[in-house]
């Protein structure tokens, strides 16, 4: 959709060498009437007019702009956080119905922000800091109620906590996460007094030489052999209890391979015995 609707240097800023010029080429799109967003958008929807999407893009791409500077906190360029807000204004023009009686900015918003969210969720940390919906809902209110307040106390974290519907535990957890730092896992220092060792200089190493790791896949192997081979030696009556005691998901339960047989639970749990002390003969040989 990208490519048909909005020129590439539009939809990218990141891409024009210069953010400054890409603001002001935006900012001399004219700002649609009502009458005429309105009009648009029923070209697009009952015609399916691209030249109509298009242009209710191109009149809100100075919006998407003035949301994006208000994520210039989190370390990411703003060209990016536009152009990820680009992409939520189209998917607004896409699903926008002029006949709901809103104008199409109070529709996009959502779109825009949530594209900016995931963007900023998935490149503001190596270690993802929130990952369920409400994770994500406190990340980004904990970071304004921390650039007014700084590091909260726990009068503060409980008022936080009642603020946003969630235990204080919960607040405290997540300004830990913030407040964390990311550090290199293998970056080096030539400072020979530094007492910063990088996590690639003290983690051991817990993968199998590939020598090792071809005997432990051979011994596995041969495990498997023992025990399939063991299993088609078994009766006919043992093996089905075995396979449906030990080899299924969820587990036949005793009374079920009871009522099978006409026989009894402890009936069915002493050939069950029996047929593993065979199979674990066979290990043992």
């Amino acid at each position: 959709m990208a490519k048909q609707l909005v020129p590439s240097h539009l939809l990218a800023p990141a891409g024009t060498g210069s953010l400054d010029a890409y603001i002001q080429e935006v900012n001399r799109i004219p700002v649609l009437t009502l009458e005429e967003e309105q009009g648009l958008a029923r070209r697009y929807r009952d015609e399916e007019d691209l030249d109509a999407a298009r242009q209710l893009v191109m009149s809100h791409l100075r919006f998407v702009v003035h949301v994006a500077r208000g994520y210039s906190g989190y370390g990411l360029q703003i060209g990016d956080l536009i152009q990820e807000g680009n992409i939520g204004l189209m998917k607004a023009v896409k699903r926008f119905d002029p006949d709901q009686g809103v104008r199409l900015v109070s529709f996009a918003v959502h779109w825009i922000r949530a594209e900016i969210h995931e963007f900023i969720l998935r490149n503001w940390r190596i270690v993802k800091v929130a990952t369920t919906k409400a994770q994500r809902k406190l990340f980004f209110n904990l970071r304004k109620q921390k650039k007014r307040l700084g590091w909260l106390n726990q009068a503060e974290v409980n008022a936080v906590a009642d603020d946003l519907g969630v235990k204080p535990e919960v607040v405290m957890e997540m300004e830990s996460r913030l407040s964390g730092q990311d550090v290199g896992f293998d970056m080096p220092t030539d400072d020979e007094e530094s007492t910063y060792m990088a996590p690639a200089a003290y983690l051991e190493g817990l993968s199998a030489s590939p020598d090792e790791a071809a005997e432990a896949e051979d011994w596995e192997q041969h495990h498997h052999n023992l025990l399939f081979d063991g299993i088609e030696n078994l009766d006919d009556r043992s093996r089905d209890i075995i396979q449906a005691r030990w080899l299924m998901d969820p587990k036949t339960t005793l009374q079920e391979l009871a009522d099978k047989y006409d026989v009894s639970a402890e009936r069915i749990r002493q050939l069950e015995a029996a047929a593993l002390k065979k199979l674990k003969a066979r290990f043992e040989a």
